[in-house]
């Protein structure tokens, strides 16, 4: 059985990244090979990284940026392994057997088609993005086994390569956002298990406010655009629960009102240290309907 380290590149330094792996690899002799694809990263990032095409079995450069799904996608077409191990670019490795805790995980359970491994974020002032992961995405080990599709996240997670060739990655969400959710989706009305298991990956990306928002924006693009082409997806969502019932209760452009009056004060509020989030739910379900007709 070979494993295919897959990480998608994107104005990150990921030498600290790849080098741990490749530690890994080297001393318990893993039948492993890393690959990385640069999504059109800045000329900066690309030259920081070029050393890694020494060290990587294979280092790919895109000159045009093709975005979150299509890029796990073509990994496709470059790994030869078994299994694909997908990473995201701001990942750091915590524990020295990290590869091997995989790997023995399917010895021991030879039906294993997906695992997701789960992640941690580091320790420092709880801003915006850091407090969303901690209250609402980090999920302990028990809860995420009796919630296996909706705990789901593309940090680091581990899938058989006949399962993302048979369940690949909606390349219609061409930018951020929500992409995990519709590839976890696929897989439970296909009936295809998610094991949990406990073995983290550090979150280390220190996001700004600024930038979390601005993702969050195009994000809900996203979510918008799956809620009016695949509904039963994101029919659970509380936020999408939210939206409908205002809907049903016609008060749509209320809401609409009382956004464009209170955005900036929601804003300011999640500028502060240790954000409440109901303010961040109320900011994303304003951009939800401000775009409603």
């Amino acid at each position: 059985m070979k494993l295919s380290v897959c990480i998608p590149v994107y104005n990150f330094d990921v030498q600290e990244l790849v080098n741990s792996l490749k530690k890994e690899i080297i001393k318990a002799q893993l039948n492993a090979e890393i690959i990385l694809i640069d999504d059109a990263s800045t000329k900066d990032f690309v030259s920081v990284n070029e050393p890694l095409i020494k060290i990587a079995n294979q280092f790919i450069f895109l000159e045009k940026n093709i975005g979150r799904s299509a890029i796990r996608n073509l990994f496709l077409k470059y790994a030869s392994g078994d299994f694909l191990l997908f990473l995201d670019c701001d990942a750091k490795i915590i524990s020295e057997n990290f590869l091997q805790n995989y790997l023995q995980f399917i010895e021991k359970n030879k039906d294993t088609k997906v695992i997701f491994g789960g992640f941690e974020v580091e320790q420092g002032t709880l801003t915006l993005r850091k407090k969303y992961s901690l209250e609402r995405e980090i999920i302990p080990l028990e809860k995420r086994k009796k919630a296996p599709y909706s705990s789901f996240r593309g940090i680091n997670f581990l899938v058989k390569k006949e399962i993302l060739q048979q369940f690949s990655f909606d390349e219609n969400l061409k930018n951020y956002g929500y992409e995990d959710l519709i590839f976890s989706k696929k897989l439970e009305q296909n009936k295809v298990f998610i094991h949990q298991i406990e073995n983290p990956v550090l979150h280390s990306d220190e996001e700004t406010t600024d930038i979390f928002l601005s993702k969050t924006k195009i994000a809900i693009q996203n979510l918008r655009k799956i809620h009016k082409n695949n509904p039963d997806f994101v029919r659970d969502m509380k936020l999408i629960k939210t939206y409908q019932k205002i809907k049903d209760k016609r008060l749509l452009s209320i809401y609409k009102i009382f956004f464009k009056i209170s955005k900036l004060l929601l804003i300011n509020k999640l500028h502060q240290k240790n954000p409440n989030l109901r303010y961040f739910d109320l900011y994303k379900l304003g951009l939800l309907i401000e775009k409603h007709n």
